[in-house]
């Protein structure tokens, strides 16, 4: 019986070495494959570029402000409706005097936007009384924005000398923008693409090497606009009798940035072909 017990034991040591084995070269096989079928790294030439292009404004709108008070009283006390109607009588006429002065200017009606009217309190400081006291006063001002779309930029000085002669109580600043913002931008972007290539024309020279195809392209900085905004707030009664048509709009500067990747060909780059040319034919 031990006999024929050792017996079957000797044929099943062959049977599990076999097994450990085969399962050992399947482990190696798993281990190895990756490494030799791995794509060789990758190699080129990389390029960082950023570049801009500065435009000039040619349209602009303007943004300004029309305000009536009513009389300062003693906070304890209430301002009377017949004092807030004269106020808003005042400001209408001079909104239509003002709009009429801005299409004098050539600006046509659908340019102009005449803001929603805006009531809201304003405290003031009184006069001292004789022990030194001061009491606070209270008034309503009701105001009116107005803003102004010019198509025609040479136009905004005429416009801002009409405002000024209206009798506008502020000009809260001027826009300026583009009327063909893409055309602007894709100008940003060619030239930093421009600029990549001339980078890399240049790396390549000075290297010995040969540029093969391009192989990715990413956009860093996508081209950002922003109208450029000119401060112009003023009080009515501080600008004296200079000349509005003395501002200029000066330029806008768009940025824009790329990421471009060459391959290297050619016999200075053994063993790293063109991708292109090392795909197999089908």
């Amino acid at each position: 019986m031990n006999t024929q017990l050792n017996s079957v034991n000797r044929l099943r040591h062959p049977v599990k070495r076999f097994r450990h084995g085969v399962l050992g070269g399947a482990l190696l096989a798993l281990l190895v494959a990756p490494i030799s079928q791995a794509a060789p790294p990758p190699s080129g030439v990389f390029v960082q570029a950023q570049s801009w292009v500065e435009v000039e404004p040619d349209k602009a709108t303007l943004s300004a402000r029309l305000w009536e008070n009513t009389p300062a009283v003693s906070a304890l006390e209430d301002t009377q409706s017949d004092e807030l109607s004269g106020a808003r009588q005042r400001l209408e006429q001079r909104a239509s005097e003002l709009i009429a002065a801005i299409e004098e200017a050539g600006i046509e009606q659908r340019a102009i936007t005449a803001g929603s009217l805006n009531v809201y309190p304003e405290y003031v400081a009184g006069p001292r009384s004789d022990n030194g006291e001061q009491e606070n006063l209270m008034r309503t001002r009701l105001e009116r924005p107005f803003s102004v779309e010019l198509a025609d930029i040479e136009q905004l000085g005429d416009v801002l000398d009409a405002l000024i002669g209206a009798g506008v109580n502020a000009l809260d600043g001027v826009q300026f923008d583009l009327h063909d913002r893409d055309a602007a931008t894709d100008e940003a972007l060619t030239k930093a693409l421009e600029k990549a290539r001339h980078k890399a024309d240049l790396m390549a020279t000075t290297l010995g090497v040969e540029l093969g195809h391009v192989q990715r392209i990413e956009e860093t900085q996508a081209p950002s606009f922003q109208p450029r905004m000119m401060a112009m707030r003023a009080e009515s009664d501080a600008m004296g009798s200079g000349s509005a048509s003395d501002y200029r709009p000066g330029t806008i500067r768009i940025d824009a940035g790329v990421n471009v990747e060459w391959a290297i060909t050619g016999q200075d780059a053994p063993g790293r072909p063109d991708r292109a040319e090392e795909a197999p034919a089908r």
